[in-house]
């Protein structure tokens, strides 16, 4: 370890940042992360982590530096003192005004910049607030640039721009820190499993670093630092679950946003699948929590869910998420009521839940949520069985209740936090396509419209899935139905916000789009089955066709409950396309119900 007494300079890790951007493969990406954090000291591994990861702080804490393109173009207006059409004429060419600034920075070779200095600089950004704080924003970037480098200058103006594109995912920088930390790649799982109970890989890889395997493995779960969720699986039909988990607990699949709550005393926070603090988005859940919470220092996670109090049925996931919206909560909050099923409980009262049994969890939950069916916050209903025709039944009821389905658990599996595996199984209906369940799918780019669409100027979407081992986004379809216009202009204003020149370095692409963007926002998509496609990259390997969706239709708008790595993975396109083929031994079930809301309302979630 570098000793603590020279400060890591900027220019050093804007070398790193350069290297890394020119240096194709993850192993290849791993050595030189490994190589910038062994010339680390430990105090500063988390600001170096976290700007590895193109942010300032951890997701949940929500820091934002708030300076939009037009106003990063003013400030390196202000700091190279050139007129704002220069800095303009020039982003129109080179397309990144990264590149603009270290062009503009001129021939300074040195700087007295340091990574910790650097960091509290733009720390400070979004700390501005009030009357002038757009000029002291500038002021403080501005003199920043001032005094750096041309290549310090280029990865400052992409940090601010959220676009560092390094191609360096957490899975490499999880790669070096085990080689570096524990001296084996081979005990990457240990600061994995740390990261996914303790979402901070800043202070996560601090900790691998000053205290090895023995400081992760004393990590557990701490109110008011997320906890990545526990992902399901899927198969194909009742049969197919009870073989292969035995005796299961079914619970209802919510069409909902999944929250994790935190409580602290009287302070209650609710985090998305995002891992986003969105407390303030559901005061009157939040409210509720802390109301019928029995235990005060808890974590719990459950599916909120809004419904028409004249009717009492469900409604679908984008009037839901009208609470999305920093205005009118407390009129969407009376319009559209929420109810919060939980489901799991992870924490509560110095009790660490992680690795204790479903049923044990479950009861424990049953035993701290106070209040009656008509609460907000009720433990969702779940039944108990061994038996095909039983889990079968069940599904077909909650198909008529106007849910997605089941999600099937095996009563003795522990919480695994971050993981997707066979411990929960969701069964979904099959509507009249061959894939049994929907595709979360990363836009990656968009098509010019054409026709009837040409005035919109897109007509279809470029969609990807995540691909955790090459971290990279592979193409699965080319989506042109399913947005109403007024979803296709707003997809566009949306899409246009992350465009980019040229193919993001994490997408591996064979069709060329007429619109680039970075891969950022997640869309749900139905399709009628999956092939294999010599077009798309999905699953292939060497000059074999890969798979795409066929005739795939968005569903509703932007998931914003979703991440780009959260989202379907290659692997689960490649299971989804062995289950339609009839791999799997009992034929999925099919189900005609097309509106979920056309049912009558669910029954008493208590019971």
């Amino acid at each position: 370890m570098r000793s603590h007494r020279r400060p890591l300079l900027f220019s050093e890790l804007a070398t790193a940042f350069a290297r890394l951007e020119a240096t194709p493969g993850r192993t290849a990406s791993a050595r030189l992360v490994a190589d910038l954090l062994a010339g680390t000291a430990r105090a500063e591994i988390p600001p170096v982590v976290y700007l590895l990861q193109g942010q300032l702080r951890p997701p949940y804490e929500g820091v934002e530096l708030g300076i939009g393109e037009r106003l990063l173009a003013r400030v390196l207006a202000q700091a190279y003192r050139v007129p704002e059409a220069q800095v303009a004429r020039r982003y129109r060419s080179a397309g990144d005004l990264g590149l603009v600034a270290e062009r503009l920075a001129g021939e300074r070779l040195r700087s007295r910049l340091t990574v910790a200095g650097a960091y509290r600089s733009l720390l400070e950004i979004p700390r501005a607030s009030g009357a002038g704080s757009t000029t002291r924003k500038t002021n403080l970037l501005a003199a920043l640039l001032g005094a750096a480098t041309p290549v310090e200058a280029r990865y400052l103006v992409r940090i601010v721009q959220g676009r560092l594109r390094l191609g360096v995912g957490d899975a490499t920088i999880i790669d070096a820190a085990a080689a570096g930390a524990l001296g084996d790649r081979g005990k990457r799982k240990l600061i994995e499993q740390a990261y996914n109970v303790r979402s901070d890989l800043g202070s996560v890889l601090q900790l691998a670093y000053a205290r090895g395997a023995s400081g992760l493995a004393r990590i557990g779960p701490k109110v008011g630092i997320p906890v990545r969720p526990a992902l399901a699986q899927r198969l194909r039909s009742a049969e197919d679950i009870i073989e292969r988990l035995g005796t299961v607990q079914a619970e209802p699949k919510y069409d909902g946003f999944r929250l994790q709550f935190h409580r602290d005393g009287d302070r209650v926070w609710a985090f998305s699948r995002r891992l986003e603090d969105v407390s303030e988005m559901f005061p009157d859940l939040t409210a509720a929590v802390r109301r019928q919470l029995r235990a005060r220092r808890a974590i719990l996670e459950g599916e909120a869910v809004g419904y028409d109090p004249r009717t009492g049925r469900f409604l679908p996931f984008q009037l839901t998420m009208t609470r999305k919206r920093v205005y009118g909560v407390a009129e969407a909050a009376s319009r559209h009521p929420l109810r919060l099923f939980a489901f799991d409980l992870l924490y509560a009262d110095g009790d660490d839940y992680l690795h204790r049994p479903q049923e044990e969890r479950r009861r424990r939950l049953v035993a701290l949520v106070r209040g009656s069916a008509d609460d907000p916050v009720v433990v969702t209903e779940a039944i108990r069985t061994s038996r095909a025709d039983e889990l079968q039944e069940y599904f077909e009821t909650m198909l008529g209740q106007g849910l997605e389905g089941i999600v099937a658990k095996r009563p003795d599996a522990p919480y695994r936090a971050g993981a997707r595996g066979y411990d929960w199984v969701k069964l979904k209906r099959a509507y009249q396509s061959r894939i049994s369940d929907t595709v979360d799918v990363v836009l990656v780019g968009y098509l010019a419209g054409r026709g009837a669409r040409a005035e919109l100027g897109i007509g279809s979407l470029l969609g990807a899935v995540y691909d955790p081992e090459g971290q990279r986004f592979r193409t699965v379809a080319k989506i042109g139905s399913g947005p109403s216009e007024r979803q296709w202009k707003e997809l566009r204003a949306m899409l246009n916000r992350s465009a980019v020149r040229s193919r993001p370095a994490s997408v591996d692409s064979l069709i060329v789009p007429d619109v680039w963007v970075e891969p950022r926002l997640v869309v749900e998509v139905l399709a009628d089955e999956i092939t294999r496609s010599p077009r798309h990259t999905c699953g292939k390997r060497g000059k074999e066709p890969g798979y795409a969706l066929r005739f795939p239709r968005m569903l509703d708008g932007v998931r914003v409950d979703r991440t780009p790595e959260t989202a379907t993975t290659e692997r689960e396109v490649l299971d989804l396309y062995r289950l339609q083929s009839g791999e799997s031994r009992a034929k999925s079930p099919r189900f005609t119900t097309k509106n979920p809301l056309a049912a009558s309302a669910p029954r008493d979630p208590t019971r």
